[in-house]
């Protein structure tokens, strides 16, 4: 979507609309600026309407002003505005005018609104439009977007906006290829393509994958023609300084293997590698923006199929941090993958912090729904600033707790540990309690289930920037965590 700041008198501006935010029982200061039968009008529409969150008026000028309409949208009540209503707002408002068949139109920033509100509605307008048409042969038509503001630095602020959503757009398409077009190895490909300067891109195949002994990726990858592979996208990697890891859970495809999933959804598996495409995004977002951090994306990539060579329940794994696995279930396999990752990248790079992202459990879906993610971490100061950045961001996730009761809920009586918990009991703590035996030094970690977020599900709240499919949930969330938490310090 192109977005063009631009600094001239609103009513001199030649435009298809001209767009304007109203709050509940406000009396607009630019009213004054319009006279004759044009203001009566707009003066009686403003009066009679409630100006909910989303509630648009269209008004023809009727050659009154430059302008060929007025649309006035409704922001509810200023005392609780949020950055969320202004990102939602702004979304209806450009599918309105993709409606009404516009190629562009002009939208009036309120003098009032700060960096973070202003931010909200470059947001909500190009997400909005992101609509997944790789495979339709018809493509809805964008239309462009100019900003009229007071802010000295809204040109700065629209460029830090557009390449946030540089990165959520990236995980979206990422996350809705199908399983057809996008095995492990389409996963490293897409990898490649970041790269540049500062952000490097190593890829083990399933021969150094073995002879690593990471076995929970290479077992729950044998059943698959298609072969994992870990992925390492290295930005701005310094000898002095300990880098952030972020590591996202992809399974291109998963059937459960040999614990079959049952026919129902099973077309929306496909979404079972959305934790890595939102570390791509991620990565992304943060080399556009040219962050002075030090991270990694690490993306340990399978396919989760049955076969002749597929792992078993049963079977007794030794996983990379030495720990025996006994396989209970073989459809609780991201645990496995990412369990390997997490003791891999803690022993390589010696890192500041981890932060992974999963579409690991159901159980999450049933406690939380699917309008937030839920997070454990072994770390308070982490756990408070994620849940700040969830704040700013509106990418809301709740802390689970994790104890030792619940590190021992998945104790093997013949191995050291099992990849599942009693039944129906935690799912989602036990899952986290079973990568919590992979962190060996002490390393803040935390990690965050998606399985409710990643895509939209009959239960997600409507959100006009979220369209259906992947919704990129998680990449919102960490650019506002690195920024004001990594780069600040």
């Amino acid at each position: 979507m192109k977005i063009t700041e631009q600094v001239e008198d609103p009513f001199r501006k030649q435009t298809n609309a001209l767009c304007y935010f109203i709050n509940i029982n406000e009396n607009p200061k630019w009213l004054v600026n319009i006279h004759g039968r044009l203001a009566e009008t707009l003066k009686q529409i403003i009066k009679n309407t409630e100006w909910n969150e989303g509630e648009i008026r269209i008004i023809n000028t009727h050659g009154l002003i430059i302008a060929d309409r007025i649309i006035l949208v409704g922001l509810g009540n200023k005392k609780k505005l949020k950055s969320d209503t202004v990102r939602n707002t702004s979304g209806k408002l450009v599918k309105e005018i993709q409606h009404i068949g516009l190629n562009e139109y002009t939208v009036i920033i309120p003098e009032d609104f700060n960096e973070i509100l202003i931010q909200s509605v470059v947001e909500g307008a190009e997400l909005s439009t992101y609509n997944f048409n790789k495979y339709k042969t018809n493509k809805k038509k964008i239309p462009e977007l100019f900003i009229l503001g007071h802010n000295k630095n809204i040109n700065t602020i629209i460029d830090k906006a557009k390449k946030i959503n540089s990165g959520v757009i990236f995980a979206r398409d990422i996350a809705n290829l199908p399983p057809n077009d996008c095995t492990p190895s389409t996963m490293a490909k897409i990898s490649e393509t970041l790269t540049n300067d500062k952000l490097k891109c190593r890829i083990l195949s399933k021969n150094y994958i073995k002879k690593q002994n990471l076995n929970g990726i290479m077992s729950v990858g044998m059943g698959s023609k298609n072969e994992p592979k870990l992925i390492f996208l290295e930005y701005n990697l310094k000898k002095n300084r300990k880098p952030i890891i972020i590591i996202g859970k992809a399974v291109t495809f998963d059937t459960g293997g040999i614990s079959l999933k049952p026919s129902e959804k099973l077309d929306e598996m496909k979404f079972d590698k959305c934790g890595g495409c939102v570390v791509l995004g991620i990565m992304k977002s943060v080399s556009e923006l040219e962050l002075p951090i030090s991270i990694v994306g690490v993306i340990p990539t399978v396919e989760n199929m049955p076969g002749g060579s597929s792992y078993r329940p049963g079977d007794i794994i030794k996983m990379y941090n030495g720990k025996m696995a006994e396989i209970i279930n073989t459809d609780a396999e991201g645990r496995l993958i990412l369990s390997d990752a997490i003791s891999y990248s803690e022993k390589k790079y010696s890192p500041n912090s981890i932060i992974d992202f999963a579409t690991l459990t159901g159980a999450c879906i049933v406690a939380l729904g699917t309008n937030v993610a839920g997070f454990v971490a072994n770390d308070s100061y982490l756990a408070t600033k994620l849940n700040e950045s969830a704040e700013r961001s509106d990418e809301d996730i709740w802390r689970l707790p994790l104890n030792d009761d619940y590190m021992n809920m998945i104790k093997s009586d013949i191995a050291d540990i099992k990849n599942t918990g009693p039944k129906g009991s935690a799912g989602t703590i036990t899952a986290a309690a079973f990568l919590a035996y992979s962190i060996s030094n002490n390393t803040p970690w935390a990690h965050v289930d998606i399985a409710g977020t990643a895509w939209t599900q009959p239960s997600t709240k409507c959100r006009s920037y979220n369209s259906k499919g992947a919704t990129g949930f998680g990449v919102r969330l960490m650019i506002d965590y690195l920024i004001n938490t990594e780069v600040k310090n």
